[in-house]
């Protein structure tokens, strides 16, 4: 159902390790690490989830993001087997029926791909100094776009995921150091417990860019503070 088109990235899939709460991925051809995207975003978001985590409780806290990153993994899992065509979801039925119907309800809107040039692939930039691993990047809607996959309790306004944008942003950046290949636009797809699907395509990149070099010097100051 869904087109592969075959980009040679002629890298290694390596695995990160993680120090002081950052995860660092090793860099193919150079005795260096590099964060991942995703360490530089959390720490942007530090302090709000350090104040969500005292409100809440460390217990409910606890309970709360297990529940999510559940449902996040095996959200993720399912679309990519079924973008693979390789999708069984009696494997996922019986554990897992929540992300389940999460998916039937996105599967519409995942129909929007095609031309898949990447599938949970290791990126990295020497540019930006960072690594991590794209969800997709496959043209949406016709148009080449890095495309991340959310899942989400209740619908995100806008201005809460910020952060998605810039870390999309990031993938886009590195896929063009890596292939020589701009995309389009960033997608954010959310699957909503309620069935609902939340759709957020951006095309100001260069914006988000700027962002992302305020997010890495920050997450350095921090760093060393």
């Amino acid at each position: 159902m869904f087109e592969f088109v075959n980009i040679n990235l002629k890298d290694p899939e390596v695995d990160p390790i993680n120090k002081d709460g950052v995860r660092y991925y090793p860099i193919p051809g150079a005795d260096k690490y590099y964060p991942s995207v995703t360490s530089i975003t959390s720490f942007q978001n530090a302090k709000f989830f350090q104040d969500w985590r005292t409100k809440v409780g460390e217990d409910e806290a606890n309970r709360i993001t297990a529940r999510a990153t559940q449902r996040g993994t095996t959200f993720h899992s399912i679309a990519e087997d079924y973008i693979k065509g390789d999708l069984n979801l009696d494997k996922y039925l019986e554990n897992n029926p929540l992300p389940v119907r999460m998916f039937q309800t996105a599967k519409n809107t995942l129909n929007r791909i095609n031309n898949i040039h990447c599938l949970e692939t290791f990126l990295y930039s020497h540019y930006l100094g960072l690594a991590g691993r794209v969800d997709c990047i496959a043209e949406f809607d016709g148009e080449l776009a890095v495309i991340d996959f959310k899942t989400s309790t209740k619908e995100k306004k806008e201005d809460w995921i910020e952060h998605y944008f810039v870390q999309e942003t990031a993938y886009a950046a590195m896929f063009l150091e890596r292939s020589g290949i701009e995309v389009k636009k960033i997608v954010t797809l959310i699957a909503v417990e309620d069935g609902s699907v939340q759709v957020f395509q951006k095309y100001n990149l260069d914006d988000y860019l700027q962002l992302l070099k305020t997010y890495i010097e920050e997450f350095v100051r921090g760093r060393h503070a």
